[in-house]
């Protein structure tokens, strides 16, 4: 290594040029801590402290206790929860599903146009959501929608406002996000594992069940958590299309924080949101160590 000489001639000391090397990646870094500390760690502080105060009806002093978290566990807050979490798995699992498919073939393709256009519409249809969204499936496939009405869905039994008229809805969004997301470790396949498989005889079915499948498998599942986490804090749809009609864990505490139930629960939706947090935490917790290992194989 060639030392870098001072204006006497002298070379100065090696720790000097590695603290001078290395105090500017700290600095950069700085930043970025801060913002995180403030946008996430103050919320989540006051999201703690509002679950865990308890308002004394008689007296109006506060006290910490978990009255708040216990009564978010039983009752409509628990079937809302619950709710939540199955729309949001089954709209995940479906939405992941079908964006694999739709993943694989665009990644194949041989129309550069074609796959352009793909991914750039899915980064549309991704972020396309809240009430325009849900007024576009009431216009289409609600009661007096154009498509019920043409093809006579109601006399089939088709109900847009119910849990399943409501996960098509979130598919709309979901299935872009996924291809979004599976398409660079789609493209991270190598070609020599398919022509290794082939030449072993194995056909295209296996290699898919025994080599790609296995590599993917954290990759899919962080799609799913992705997936999930979307559905599960999703709002404004569901509210504009199904109301109280689908009980859900983010209309309960819209209902909470406006009085709508009872009168003096805001606190019993930040123990909602702390609920939602925590779920959240124990889905990423088993995502977070299959995808190492997915990144190592990808990365080889």
């Amino acid at each position: 290594m060639t030392a870098t000489l001072t204006s006497t001639g002298v070379a100065p000391p090696v720790a000097a040029v590695r603290r001078r090397r290395h105090a500017p990646g700290w600095l950069a870094v700085v930043p970025l801590l801060a913002f995180t500390a403030i946008a996430f760690g103050v919320p989540a502080v006051a999201m703690l402290n509002g679950a865990l105060t308890v308002k004394g009806q008689a007296t109006g002093g506060t006290s910490y206790s978990a009255a708040n978290l216990t009564t978010s566990l039983h009752g409509a807050y628990l079937t809302a929860l619950l709710g939540s979490v199955k729309l949001s798995a089954v709209s995940a699992a479906l939405g992941a599903l079908f964006g694999l498919p739709l993943a694989q073939a665009v990644v194949t393709s041989r129309f550069r146009a074609l796959r352009e256009g793909v991914l750039t519409a899915s980064g549309v249809l991704a972020n396309f959501g809240g009430v325009p969204l849900a007024f576009a499936f009431v216009a289409t496939l609600g009661n007096a929608g154009v498509l019920t009405r043409h093809l006579n869905l109601t006399d089939h039994g088709w109900d847009l406002y119910s849990f399943w008229g409501l996960v098509i809805v979130y598919l709309y969004f979901l299935i872009p996000l996924m291809v979004l997301t599976v398409t660079p470790a789609l493209e991270g396949l190598r070609t020599q594992w398919r022509e290794a498989a082939q030449n072993n005889g194995a056909t295209t079915a296996r290699y898919w069940l025994h080599v790609a499948l296995p590599v993917l498998t954290p990759t899919l599942l962080g799609g799913f958590v992705l997936l999930f986490g979307s559905a599960f804090a999703a709002y404004a749809t569901a509210a504009a299309m199904v109301g109280s009609s689908v009980p859900l864990v983010t209309l309960q505490i819209a209902d909470a924080i406006s009085g709508n139930v009872l009168v003096g629960q805001e606190n019993v939706a930040l123990a909602l949101s702390l609920d939602m947090v925590l779920v959240a935490g124990v889905v990423m917790a088993v995502y977070l160590p299959l995808q190492r290992r997915s990144a190592r194989w990808l990365e080889a």
